[in-house]
């Protein structure tokens, strides 16, 4: 089997079935995708994850397939965090590298904050903090306007017939808007579309918003909003990014939440998909980032 040869695998956790995409041999480097997206959101990272000596995965998450969509529909963070520490438990190879984009990255700082000793780095792109976007930085006014999908998304049945309708016309513009200026590759989008179009999966993808804006979560303190994520951390924000503004990205990721070290990076001509749009900038900031922390780690064994 050549090293960027693609396996299917598969998860369990609490009856939920969890599909996956890998490549290579070597430390696990562990890939969370956010929305609208799915595990195809990181073509670009795992061939170079594998040929420069790692096991990438490519993780779908919580709700985006029939087989992972909870009865209760729980789709809170600390919950689908539970999902990615059950799925490390089960590859039992030690501490992995966590590399989360947009809904993926909110789930990655939660993940790291709750069991940082399976962590050996983190990466997050194109979403700060989690604690602090949902206290702050809707407070911001020019991310409060960029934000207005999201208390759409709040209106149940009016917001799903209306993602679907024409086609997935509001997911196309979403992405449009989102990076102003890119054009993905053919099949890219409608992979997507495919996606949010099995039973289910559709609605199941809004419940992230709808649990973010529950009234539990608006009411949590300051002091539960600033969790620390203890895991050396690289922040990625796409310039350009039209769904969360980079400067307010930026804004977000205090270092003081980051205990371990914080490196931010701005990706040039990049809008929200930045791994997508520029990969091999953003894979080179990656495999920079993962080396540097085999090293740190290597050091402490």
């Amino acid at each position: 089997m050549a090293v960027t040869d693609t396996e299917q695998l598969s998860f369990e956790h609490e009856a939920l079935i969890f599909s996956a995409q890998a490549m290579g041999d070597g430390p696990i480097v562990l890939c969370l995708h956010g929305f609208p997206d799915n595990g195809g959101s990181f073509r670009h990272q795992l061939p170079a994850l594998a040929e420069a000596g790692y096991r990438a995965i490519s993780l779908t998450l919580r709700g985006y397939e029939p087989g992972a969509i909870p009865a209760d529909g729980d789709y809170t963070m600390e919950t689908i965090a539970t999902d990615i520490l059950a799925v490390i438990e089960s590859l039992d190879t030690g501490p992995v590298h966590l590399i989360g984009h947009d809904w993926g990255a909110a789930v990655a700082y939660v993940a790291t904050s709750a069991a940082p000793e399976r962590f050996k780095s983190l990466t997050v792109m194109a979403v700060p903090h989690a604690g602090r976007f949902a206290r702050e930085g809707l407070r911001i006014p020019k991310q409060l306007r960029l934000s207005w999908y999201m208390g759409f998304f709040n209106i149940p049945w009016l917001s799903d017939w209306v993602v679907q309708r024409q086609d997935y016309a509001f997911i196309r513009k979403l992405w449009r808007d989102w990076s102003p200026g890119w054009q993905p590759e053919p099949g890219v989008l409608d992979s997507v579309i495919q996606t949010l179009s099995q039973p289910g999966v559709r609605s199941a993808a809004l419940g992230y918003y709808r649990a973010a804006l529950s009234i539990k979560a608006l009411l949590v303190s300051a002091e539960e909003a600033h969790y620390p994520v203890p895991v050396p951390t690289l922040a990625l924000s796409g310039e350009r990014d039209g769904c969360i503004a980079s400067e307010v990205f930026e804004q977000l990721m205090v270092a003081q939440d980051f205990p371990k070290g914080l490196t931010f990076s701005r990706i040039a001509e990049a809008g929200h998909f930045l791994h997508q749009e520029q990969p091999e900038q953003v894979n080179r900031e990656i495999l920079d980032w993962l080396k540097l922390n085999d090293d740190r780690f290597a050091t402490k064994q």
